[in-house]
């Protein structure tokens, strides 16, 4: 089970902590953020990038194939009239001497990304509020 918590520093930052590890957001400064950190939505892009970064990377790995040069390219505009992302281009570079005979399956390989399928196959969300309870250490409970 994954479990992240978010705690909120200040101003317009919001902080994500996760088996040990925090991850800082902020809105850019015409978002009345101080632009310190990525927007929330940024960190989901770069997820998506980092996602199939690994799948194609991995790939080559298991083929011993050449790497250099290897990568990934996220580009997207937002639809003003659907106010969303879309579409979303993923690009992946191949290195100068990538095999011919593994080109569909890196290609079907990068598909596979996991924050990719997520999307395709929609997750259910459940958000639920809960009372924070007040202890004598006050309402974060110290």
């Amino acid at each position: 089970m994954k479990d992240f918590t978010v705690s909120f520093p200040g101003d317009k930052r919001v902080v994500a902590h996760y088996d040990g590890r925090t991850v800082e957001t902020d809105q850019s400064l015409k978002n009345g953020g101080k632009g310190l950190a990525p927007e929330p939505f940024d960190l989901f892009l770069v997820s998506m990038a980092s996602c199939v970064g690994i799948y194609v990377l991995e790939f080559c790995h298991t083929r011993n194939l050449n790497t250099d040069g290897l990568g990934v390219r996220l580009r997207s505009e937002l639809d003003p009239d659907l106010k969303l992302f879309s579409p979303i281009h993923i690009e992946v570079a191949l290195p100068h001497d990538f095999p011919e005979k593994y080109r569909k399956a890196i290609l079907k390989t990068a598909n596979l990304c996991t924050v990719k399928k997520h999307i395709v196959m929609p997750t259910e969300f459940k958000v639920v509020l809960r009372d924070r309870e007040v202890s004598e250490d006050g309402p974060n409970g110290g």
